[in-house]
């Protein structure tokens, strides 16, 4: 297994999650690996307000919060997972210890539990 190759296949994906998320969510200055999508702004440019539009605007800030929540988790365990690979503790699985199939790593190398325990917890 070449962890070099994983990490430059990680750091690719974390650009383009990153990319992804800046389209319509803003990164929290507090919260490490947190975004928040961006409210319209409606602004008061005229006296009549176009309810329809504002409501249309408002139901795709609701749509986007599940797509935000899931870039979010798949960035984290990116994040992590280079972390692991910093501290030399990446490819073992955080619930047995053993090593994580090199398969699996090749697919998903954000991946942080083998098969055996993931089958094992369903």
């Amino acid at each position: 297994m070449d962890i070099n190759q994983l990490k430059t296949q990680l750091e690719e994906e974390k650009i383009v999650l990153e990319k992804e998320l800046k389209n319509f969510a803003d990164k929290d200055r507090e919260l490490k690996d947190d975004w928040d999508t961006r409210f319209p702004d409606f602004g008061e440019e005229n006296n009549s307000p176009d309810l329809e539009g504002e409501a249309g605007e408002v139901e795709e800030y609701t749509s986007l919060l599940p797509v935000e929540h899931a870039l979010e988790i798949k960035l984290k365990d990116i994040n992590l997972a280079l972390e692991k690979i910093k501290n030399n503790q990446f490819g073992k699985c955080e619930e047995c210890n053993q090593k994580l199939e090199e398969e699996l790593l090749k697919i998903l190398p954000e991946t942080r539990i083998c098969l055996k325990c993931k089958n094992s917890n369903r």
